[in-house]
């Protein structure tokens, strides 16, 4: 008997991720000009490396409760009232996609319908699949903004959830005021829930983002985490938080999987919402302006609004995105074609989490490209 006899149907479908391919064509360069990783390129502020330390020493090592150390949950609840005057149910996940994939094993039953905007990041499709829900793409582009009305077209009877991510992974786009009401709405009309994957809130210019948490707080799931906002992707700290019914089936399903988000960590997390990370939001408010600025008139791109990703069109010349990102690695340069975020291959994913004379470097090179063609 081959061991392939044993692997479940469900997992079959699951590929390679895109960005994975990227990351193992990277390996056999040297040096190479890195706008693919979806992490920030800052440390962990010292306060909260040293709060982990502290912890670690003082002996904060074993479980915790499944829904995480007490003074965390109530830091959390604290700020979900402070942004959105709204005090849900809320508990610690070992990460965002840690809670993602709880939302989706505690809400759907075989054959539920999920709608997601496409582009869309890289695992939705696959979490909802793996948790026996049917993911149904709504294509967002060339603006990228969440059309209620798309979203209505695509409503069927199967339809249960709406999954939306703002800022936008891949796109940096930040969703308007009115498109979340728009959406809160027909979510409202429909009986829908909606699933707000908000890792890249702190991340963002100007406002603070808009959350359907404002306006359908009562069928909102929202998905939080501190991994993008204070540098620390490895810890795997993030958050769910809305209806008490809903988050004790998913705290629920946590015992049995995740058990706990790491001890130190939550400890550390504790000290890290207390830091004012203003300035390094700055600071990629310029890097954003910086690679707008080096794409301007090569490339069609929505100007990003938060996170670290801007997501350009593919020039003349090149048959999709996937032809035009072979070519930059080629030239040593590292970006993520669009068909790991979409059923279209037309665009590509920028990373400008990376030091900004490598962000010139690195978009000197793709204007070539560009401008010389396939």
């Amino acid at each position: 008997m081959s061991a392939q006899e044993f692997i479940a149907e469900r997992v079959k479908s699951i590929g390679s991720s895109g960005i994975r391919r990227v990351f193992d064509l990277g390996a056999t360069l040297k040096d190479p000009i890195n706008l693919s990783i979806g992490q920030p390129d800052f440390d962990v502020p010292a306060a909260a490396k040293e709060a982990m330390k502290d912890a670690v020493d003082k002996g904060c090592n074993g479980y915790t409760l499944t829904r995480g150390i007490p003074t965390l949950r109530e830091r959390i609840a604290r700020q979900i009232k402070d942004d959105f005057d709204w005090e849900p149910e809320v508990f610690v996940t070992s990460g965002v996609s840690g809670g993602l994939l709880l939302a989706m094993m505690a809400c759907l039953n075989p054959g539920d319908e999920v709608l997601i905007g496409d582009p869309y990041f890289v695992s939705y499709p696959y979490l909802v699949e793996l948790a026996g829900g049917v993911p149904v793409t709504v294509p967002l582009y060339d603006d990228f903004k969440l059309s209620s009305e798309r979203f209505a077209e695509a409503i069927t009877d199967r339809t249960k959830m709406i999954l939306v991510c703002s800022p936008s992974n891949p796109t940096g786009v930040v969703y308007r005021p009115d498109e979340m009401r728009a959406i809160s709405q027909l979510a409202r009309k429909h009986n829908l829930l909606i699933a707000s994957d908000e890792i890249y809130r702190v991340l963002s210019y100007g406002e603070a983002p808009s959350s359907v948490a404002s306006f359908a707080p009562e069928r909102t799931l929202l998905l939080g985490g501190f991994g993008k906002s204070y540098g620390m992707t490895g810890w795997r700290m993030g958050y769910a938080a809305g209806p008490s019914e809903i988050i004790g089936q998913m705290a629920k399903l946590q015992q049995y999987t995740f058990v706990c988000a790491p001890q130190p960590a939550q400890h550390a997390t504790l000290v890290a919402m207390d830091i004012d990370m203003s300035g390094k939001v700055r600071e990629y408010e310029q890097k954003r302006d910086l690679v707008c600025k080096e794409l301007h008139g090569v490339f069609e791109f929505v100007v990003p609004g938060g996170g670290f990703y801007v997501f350009p069109k593919v020039p003349e010349g090149f048959s999709s995105s996937t032809s035009f990102v072979e070519q930059a690695i080629s030239r040593n340069v590292l970006i993520i074609p669009g068909e790991a975020f979409s059923k279209r291959d037309t665009h590509f994913r920028i990373s400008y989490a990376a030091p900004n004379d490598k962000i010139r470097q690195g978009c000197e090179i793709l204007r070539d490209l560009a401008v010389k063609g396939a």
